[in-house]
């Protein structure tokens, strides 16, 4: 995929098509990875009803059904960078309950979700069998660190300015309980700082598959990095 802007639906037809190209002898697994607000569950849920019109199975998912209990998530400080990095999610959880059964060997039985952030609870969601030419998509922050890196079949990265992902951010966590102010703080202090410990220390955007400029959600920028 060249290094062209250009219309959004074409673009993305384009990586539905990459995707629903790709197979395996188990479900293809791809990350949506990214920093907040970059555009990654909205890229998967228009990735998945694309592909879903290919004729290829979609399972959808997200980290942020694999938190960590608040308790374990703030055991540096609410508003540590360095916390947020190191045990915002579940890891362990996630690949068991996701990553691993779908993957080389796996039984193909997996869950979509352990835990509830909104409420600070495990929830007990129903074990599914996905069928053998299944996709996953995945979105969310730090995927390809490296405990996850090496159980995905595709990686997507989806880069935008981080002024305008912070914006966008912010606007989608803001409610009527929770301050403008508060909301800019945690990120400015927690979220922002944080991520940029992903980029420092990883360098996602060097094992992506593929990149994706979407500071302009209208007029995305795809650029290849390796075939797979």
């Amino acid at each position: 995929m060249s290094a062209e802007s250009g219309d959004r639906a074409r673009v993305l037809s384009r990586i539905a098509d990459h995707l629903v190209g790709l197979e395996g002898t188990h479900p293809i697994r791809v990350a949506i990875d990214g920093l907040s607000g970059a555009g990654k569950s909205t890229l998967a849920d228009e990735l998945a009803s694309i592909v879903e019109s290919r004729g290829r199975s979609v399972i959808r998912a997200s980290i942020d059904d694999f938190h960590r209990p608040r308790a374990d998530r703030y055991q540096m400080g609410r508003l540590s960078p360095e916390g947020y990095y190191r045990f915002a999610f579940d890891y362990p959880a996630f690949q068991a309950s996701l990553l691993l059964p779908l993957g080389p060997g796996g039984d193909r039985r997996y869950r979509l979700a352990i835990f509830d952030q909104r409420h600070d609870t495990p929830v007990e969601t129903p074990e599914c069998e996905a069928s053998p030419d299944a996709i996953l998509l995945v979105d969310g922050v730090f995927l390809l660190r490296p405990e996850l890196d090496d159980l995905w079949d595709f990686r997507i990265f989806v880069d935008a300015d981080v002024n305008v992902a912070i914006e966008r951010a912010i606007r989608r966590d803001m409610t009527v309980a929770t301050s403008l102010e508060r909301v800019r703080e945690t990120y400015r202090r927690r979220y922002v700082p944080g991520e940029r410990i992903y980029l420092e220390t990883v360098r996602p955007m060097a094992k992506a598959d593929l990149i994706l400029g979407n500071t302009d959600v209208e007029h995305p920028c795809p650029r290849g990095v390796r075939s797979t």
